[in-house]
């Protein structure tokens, strides 16, 4: 959000936690994995606004090994990382379309690979490189290009609720990491704004995995 206010771009930020709306900032207060919720939020919000930069960047992991997954929980990422792409995407699209001009960019993660304690955080996170493929096919002719940024471990509160803050299982896996340090939001932010970039039109239907190499390798947490 910071790179794109940055970059002189006017925001619409939907987040479940609270904020301030201020000059080109406008936050809206909604739970995304209440499809019905975002929905209205959504088109509210397209109708006041030509909006033609839609990044998604809501996740959460909800871990468990196997046999301790909850399907509820697996439903509630259904909706946090699929429905409301899908609604959200919906409801700027016009306006996209009739700009001859859109960019998305969907956030996903380096755990679609494959990552213990993952099942439904990966699966959904996978989701998106498919949703994100189909529509870079679908929507290439109206100017609009669809694209995802897989990230590693990066510090943010998600990360530090599943490993504890100055744990030595931060030091561990930052160890395992082959450029040898944590992801930083900054890193995240760069990669998405490469894909937002007006100028980027012939890049379409890709993953950008910002890992740190684990793409390439294994990852243990």
């Amino acid at each position: 959000m910071e790179a794109l206010l940055q970059r002189d771009y006017e925001v619409i930020s939907l987040d479940i936690q609270p904020g301030e709306t201020q000059k080109k900032l406008e936050h809206v207060t909604v739970d995304l994995s209440d499809t019905a919720a975002t929905a209205c939020v959504a088109k509210k919000r397209a109708k006041a606004h030509p909006v033609t930069t839609l990044v998604h960047n809501a996740g959460t992991s909800r871990p468990a090994l196997l046999p301790d997954v909850k399907l509820e929980d697996l439903e509630a990422l259904v909706n946090l990382h699929l429905s409301s792409a899908v609604v959200l995407l919906q409801s700027v699209l016009p306006a996209m379309k009739a700009a001859g001009f859109g960019r998305v960019v969907l956030v996903s993660s380096r755990a679609v690979l494959g990552l213990p304690t993952r099942t439904s955080y990966a699966a959904t996170k996978a989701g998106m490189l498919g949703m994100a493929r189909t529509w870079a096919l679908e929507l290439a002719p109206q100017g609009v290009t669809v694209n995802v940024v897989a990230p590693g471990p990066i510090e943010t509160d998600n990360f530090y609720s599943v490993v504890p803050r100055g744990s030595p299982q931060v030091e561990r896996i930052a160890g395992a990491i082959p450029v040898k340090r944590l992801g930083q939001a900054g890193d995240v932010a760069r990669a998405v704004m490469f894909f937002a970039d007006r100028d980027n039109g012939f890049v379409t239907g890709q993953v950008l995995y910002v890992c740190g190499g684990t793409s390439v390798g294994t990852l243990v947490l």
